[in-house]
C-alpha cells in the first residue's frame, strides 16, 4: 500500500506545499513574470529560481484549476461571447472567451479561424463542459455566431450587439496585461494551457463588489482563500 507521502502530488519536492502554492497563486493571480514571482518570494527568505516557478506552474496549475472548477458553484445561463485577435509566434490568432452574465469565465479557446467552424467549436466545448445549453446567447455582430447558434442551438435567444460585447470584451483585460507581461505567448500550445489555468484559478477570486458591504467582501475573500488553501494542499486558516 502506497504511503500517503507517495501519494501527495507534492512528493519530491524539495519546498513545501505552502511555498508551492503560494508561488503558483502569485504567477496565475497576477501580471506577474517568473523572475517578479522569483523575487517576491526572495523578499520572504524563500530562494527558488524563476525556472523552478515555471515548472511548478506547468504542473500544478492546470490541476488546481480543475479543482477550483468542480467545487465552485454552477455558471449562469445567459453567455457572452467574444473574439479578440492576438498574435503568437508571428502569427494571427483569435482567442474565443466565452462568460457567463457574472463575469465568471467559462473557457477559453486559441485558433487560428474566425468563421463559422471555430465557432462552432467554442460551442460544442462550452456545452460538453457545462452540460447544459443556455437560456442567452449574447455576442457581437460577427455572422459566424449566428450561423453556429443555428447549428446547435437553434432553440436558444441569440442577442447581437452593434457595439462590444462588454462583459465578455472586458474579461479579456487580464489576458491582455498577461501577453504583456510575458512578452506574448511563444506558441499554440502554451497559451492555451496557460489561459485555461488562468481563467478559472480567477474564477475563484472573481469577487463582486457592487452592492455587498465591506465585511461581506472580506469574507467572501475569506472563503475564497480557504479554498485556495484546501485545492493546493494546505491546511486553510480558520
Amino acid at each position: 500500500m502506497s504511503s500517503p507521502a507517495a501519494k501527495s502530488p507534492h512528493a519530491g519536492h524539495r519546498f513545501p506545499a505552502e511555498v508551492i502554492g503560494h508561488a503558483v497563486w502569485l504567477y496565475f493571480r497576477f501580471p506577474l513574470g517568473l523572475r517578479m514571482v522569483e523575487e517576491m518570494l526572495a523578499a520572504r527568505g524563500i530562494i527558488v529560481s524563476h525556472e523552478t516557478v515555471r515548472r511548478w506552474a506547468l504542473k500544478f496549475g492546470q490541476e488546481f484549476a480543475n479543482r477550483i472548477r468542480r467545487r465552485l458553484p454552477r455558471a449562469g445561463e445567459k453567455w457572452h461571447l467574444d473574439e479578440v485577435a492576438t498574435r503568437i509566434a508571428g502569427v494571427r490568432h483569435w482567442l474565443w472567451r466565452a462568460v457567463d452574465q457574472t463575469g465568471m469565465v467559462l473557457d477559453v479557446l486559441g485558433q487560428k479561424r474566425r468563421d463559422k467552424r471555430a465557432a462552432e467549436r467554442l460551442l460544442r466545448k462550452l456545452l460538453k463542459r457545462q452540460c447544459r445549453a443556455p437560456r442567452v446567447m449574447v455576442t457581437d455582430k460577427l455572422a459566424s455566431y449566428g450561423a453556429a447558434k443555428q447549428e446547435l442551438l437553434p432553440g436558444v435567444e441569440h442577442r447581437r450587439h452593434r457595439g462590444p460585447n462588454n462583459r465578455a470584451g472586458n474579461s479579456h483585460q487580464p489576458t491582455r496585461r498577461r501577453e504583456r507581461r510575458m512578452k506574448r505567448f511563444k506558441s499554440p500550445p502554451q497559451a492555451q494551457r496557460f489561459l485555461s489555468a488562468h481563467g478559472r484559478i480567477g474564477n475563484l477570486f472573481h469577487l463582486r463588489r457592487d452592492h455587498v458591504t465591506a465585511v461581506e467582501h472580506r469574507a467572501a475573500r475569506t472563503r475564497a482563500f480557504k479554498v485556495w488553501a484546501d485545492i493546493s494542499g494546505v491546511a486553510a486558516v480558520a
